[in-house]
């Protein structure tokens, strides 16, 4: 399915942090991938609308900002991660290292770059992982292929990208954090929204299940039949 239409002495501009809110009011969004395909630089192309275009491999970083969104002011916590570096043996065990992250956000973008085949091989397992967790099938994962104005060293092709998000029933969109900063904002935008909604499903749900059923009102014709036969077994 189509998309509907970094290190700290790196920034050149602060990213303001969003004053702490009631429980709930975040929107918490992590961005997973191998290493080297661009995590940080689409999270601070989002949030600063700048590029900066070498990173030193990050530990993961939290980022913490409002975001304009539909009107709204949102507060919105994204989660960098360290890279997956293979897909085997090693892999496993970063994703393990993960898990706490991956529980603790709400929408996920899987991120592979076109110009590296075992970075787009790392998605699947990134995400069987994240299902693991949330086996909910609402919670919102988009994949998406970055660094697209690398036509000529491309390595996966976006019907193998689109492909492999039909398989795993995910949304997918090709991008060029470099290039398309309105690219980058579009998926986060949208992932934003999917986030909100489900929020909001879940509050509509618990308001539901925390209501008292309503006793059911007497049915007056049983009422009444029940009295004739009390006063007919008297009568006799």
């Amino acid at each position: 399915m189509r998309l509907p239409g970094m290190s700290q002495p790196f920034l050149l501009a602060p990213i303001a942090e969003c004053p702490p809110g009631p429980p709930g009011a975040q929107v918490r969004l992590a961005v997973l991938g191998a290493r080297g395909v661009g995590k940080s630089a689409m999270i601070v192309r989002f949030l600063t609308k700048r590029f900066i275009g070498d990173y030193e491999p990050n530990t993961g970083n939290l980022y913490s900002r409002l975001v304009h969104l539909d009107g709204d002011h949102v507060a919105v916590q994204i989660q960098d991660t360290p890279g997956c570096i293979q897909v085997q043996e090693d892999c496993v065990q970063v994703l393990d290292s993960l898990s706490r992250c991956v529980k603790w956000a709400e929408g996920f973008l899987l991120v592979y770059s076109i110009t590296d085949y075992s970075s787009y091989q790392s998605v699947q397992p990134l995400y069987q992982h994240i299902r693991k967790v949330h086996p909910d099938a609402r919670t919102p994962i988009i994949i998406v292929g970055n660094k697209a104005d690398l036509l000529h060293a491309r390595q996966v092709q976006a019907k193998e990208g689109l492909q492999l998000a039909d398989e795993l029933g995910s949304l997918f969109l090709e991008i060029s954090t470099g290039e398309d900063s309105q690219g980058v904002c579009d998926v986060f935008q949208y992932l934003c929204k999917e986030v909100s909604k489900l929020q909001h499903a879940g509050s509509t749900d618990r308001r539901r299940s925390s209501i008292i059923p309503r006793p059911k009102s007497p049915n007056m014709q049983d009422l009444k039949r029940r009295f004739k036969q009390a006063l007919s077994s008297k009568v006799k």
